[in-house]
């Protein structure tokens, strides 16, 4: 090997590595930096999560991951048993036991596939109304199953939906009321300032994440 062809080759391999170390310098620091530094400045809250916290400024979750609200579990129960002193969310991927996801579990997110016609999701959907229109009955007030929204009984198609509709949180607003101690006119109007409208004004449709008016319950009640 003469010795041009040495010095061509050691050429070659000190600019490699000069290129290595200046992408490595500009992709894996500079750049990482300057995107994480620019989301927080810009989009803070949703660069870190979309967090939700409390008037002690503890973080309780995300407002855009739905969660269950079911009281601890006694030994051999098979389906969790929701705790009505909080507003509950839409079913997360079916309904009954047999769930596909009925912890929220970001790993089963998905829908069930199930056809309309379906006679399991049928079944499902039945057993889920009477559910709630027991569930939401109070001494004072009775649930008509006709006034029962679809989404109290159906699960979004990622079964992760933070959201439910107004007509739904207006329906459990009673029981609420009832397992709380309040005025149902308190729970209402929490409900109403909970409430979001359309995207300006046309585009989809009003909606109540239930994470956040379950934490401002939790703020009133204490």
């Amino acid at each position: 090997m003469t010795n041009n062809t040495v010095s061509s080759t050691a050429r070659v391999l000190g600019a490699g590595l000069r290129a290595l170390l200046v992408l490595t310098l500009v992709c894996g620091v500079i750049y990482p930096l300057a995107v994480t530094g620019a989301a927080q400045a810009l989009f803070s809250d949703q660069a870190n999560g979309s967090e939700i916290k409390d008037t002690n400024g503890q973080v309780v979750g995300s407002s855009l991951i739905g969660q269950r609200y079911d009281l601890p579990p006694n030994k051999g129960e098979k389906a969790p048993t929701p705790d009505l002193k909080w507003f509950q969310p839409r079913p997360s991927n079916g309904l009954g036991t047999n769930s596909v996801n009925t912890q929220y579990s970001l790993l089963l997110s998905g829908a069930t596939n199930r056809s309309g016609d379906n006679e399991e999701l049928i079944r499902w959907v039945k057993d889920a109304k009477a559910a709630v229109a027991k569930d939401n009955s109070t001494a004072t007030y009775q649930v008509n199953p006709a006034d029962i929204p679809p989404d109290a009984v159906t699960s979004s198609g990622s079964g992760l939906d933070p959201h439910i509709s107004p007509a739904y949180a207006e329906l459990q607003a009673h029981r609420v009321a009832e397992k709380n101690g309040l005025d149902v006119k308190k729970v209402e109007d929490l409900v109403a300032d909970h409430t979001t409208d359309r995207l300006l004004g046309f585009m989809g449709e009003p909606r109540v994440n239930v994470l956040e008016l379950n934490t401002a319950l939790r703020d009133l009640t204490r």
